[in-house]
């Protein structure tokens, strides 16, 4: 496995501007290890790498830091680490044990298993830990302090990153999506608009029967051989259709602010009111789920408008 060459030394925090800086560079260090998960399924175990003190990134397998070695940081998702020369950074190991016979001029952190801390080990920063306590870790050979790891306090905004990352890719693939109908079918648009600002109250109504019945159907469809294909048909329909709905709800809000502008500036600007409700905890759900049942109805309002024409 390559070497990631990008130096971090940050200490664990203590108090202030500190603790920000230090914490940004473990949620660094773990991403970059939880993307390599994502990337490489399989790593051969590694040895350290004598060209230079770089940082390394293990998905599985043990690693081993020779008497004579020198390495950067280190993090393991799945595997045992032995240090027995230096390693100039930090140490992050998921899901394994560590063995230090050697030097880190960092941070040490054990999520799970325990660290052992032999006789000549040295840690020149803290060591947290997680589930087991560490053996061998007195103020001799651990300069920093030694505390429980905090999952929590790490894990936090990482889930918050998280959170806005996969808001951004729904946001982003929900423009893409109006604006490609928008341009293949601008006219029903306009008439789903026209459905769903004459008729609110008929449109929702609709949208709540159609969420509930159609899966119901294709339920019922799948029971008899031949609505088996009607049945897979409506399921893998639903998907798109409520997406569809969402975009539609987006440009009817739109419409209704700007009655006289174009389509896809509507459009935008009613997605975005929607997208920001969303993240309002527990009521951007419910206005996201409106939303929904809103252009569902508002679609089949327009239909059976376009029908009886």
């Amino acid at each position: 496995m390559g070497d990631v060459s990008v130096a971090v030394s940050a200490r664990w925090p203590r108090s202030g501007y500190a603790a920000a800086v230090a914490l940004a560079s473990r949620i660094r260090l773990l991403v970059v290890g939880l993307l390599l998960c994502l990337a490489i399924p399989v790593v051969a175990p590694a040895q350290a790498d004598a060209d230079g003190p770089k940082e390394r990134v293990v998905i599985t397998g043990p690693v081993v830091v020779e008497r004579d070695d020198t390495s950067g940081d280190v993090v393991v998702i799945d595997g045992d680490v032995l240090v027995r020369g230096t390693v100039d950074g930090d140490l992050v190991v998921i899901n394994g044990e560590i063995t230090l016979r050697g030097r880190v001029t960092g941070d040490v952190i054990a999520v799970t298993d325990k660290v052992i801390v032999g006789e000549a080990g040295k840690i020149e920063g803290d060591l947290r830990y997680g589930d087991k306590k560490p053996e061998g870790a007195t103020s001799d050979t651990v300069q920093g302090d030694v505390k429980r790891f905090d999952a929590e306090s790490i894990g936090a905004p990482l889930g918050v990153g998280i959170v806005i990352g996969v808001w951004l890719a729904v946001t982003l693939s929900i423009f893409l999506l109006g604006l490609v109908l928008l341009l293949l079918a601008p006219r029903a648009f306009e008439a789903i608009g026209r459905a769903g600002r004459s008729s609110p109250g008929k449109s929702l109504l609709f949208g709540l029967l159609t969420f509930i019945l159609l899966p119901i159907l294709a339920l019922v469809a799948l029971v008899t051989i031949i609505g088996i294909p009607l049945g897979f048909v409506l399921l893998f329909a639903l998907v798109p259709l409520y997406a569809t709905a969402y975009v539609s709800t987006a440009f009817i809000l739109g419409r209704r602010i700007l009655p006289n502008k174009a389509k896809i500036l509507a459009f935008l600007v009613g997605l975005v009111i929607l997208r920001l409700l969303a993240l309002i905890p527990f009521v951007g759900g419910l206005i996201g789920f409106l939303a929904l049942l809103f252009g569902l109805g508002a679609i089949f309002v327009a239909i059976g408008r376009a029908r009886k024409a």
